[in-house]
């Protein structure tokens, strides 16, 4: 493992534990067993490595959402499969950025920042969205689907159950309420 996957391995240890509110690069670096001159090295900024734990340290959202083509596979088995990975992602990223929201002007910062790396949490609704629209073209989904509204729906409910998974030990498995999400928006 290198330098940087090392930074990323401390600073989603760090950010699960104390939100990335309250992780610093100071204390990041230290549990990463480096220098903070050395995490700036590798990364700009905080929030770099916030976007590096999202794409690599937490379940593969992004990487599942990478390796959907078209025409290949189930439309109904990808979306469980995308639907399950994003419950899974949310549940892990929740305590992450919750902590996001303890205060407006760090939440515009935050917000600010994400968007100068182009980045953001439409980013996972609009690659799906894009997805579904090239199957429909392919008349693998009925013309009358709404990409979006599926999209949305999906994911949205994922989000939800990564929070509920906090509260709730008693979650149930992922892939099971995937399969049931996915019913509801493709009978």
């Amino acid at each position: 493992m290198g330098t940087r996957e090392k930074i990323l391995a401390a600073a989603a240890e760090v950010m699960r534990e104390q939100g990335y509110a309250r992780a610093t690069t100071k204390e990041i670096a230290r549990a990463a067993g480096f220098s903070e001159a050395a995490l700036y090295k590798h990364f700009a900024d905080k929030t770099e490595i916030f976007l590096g734990v999202m794409t690599s340290q937490l379940p593969g959202l992004n990487a599942v959402l990478g390796d959907l083509t078209p025409g290949r596979h189930t439309v109904r088995g990808n979306l469980v499969r995308i639907t399950s990975t994003a419950i899974d992602f949310y549940t892990e990223s929740f305590p992450i950025g919750a902590s996001l929201f303890s205060s407006r002007e760090l939440l515009a910062a935050h917000r600010a920042a994400i968007h100068e790396h182009g980045a953001g949490p439409r980013t996972p609704v609009t690659r799906l969205a894009n997805y579904l629209r090239a199957e429909r073209d392919l008349r693998r989904l009925p013309s009358t689907s709404d990409p979006d509204a599926i999209a949305t729906l999906l994911l949205g409910a994922a989000f939800q159950q990564g929070f509920l998974r906090h509260w709730d030990t008693d979650a149930g498995d992922p892939t099971t309420l995937a399969r049931k999400l996915v019913k509801a928006v493709l009978p």
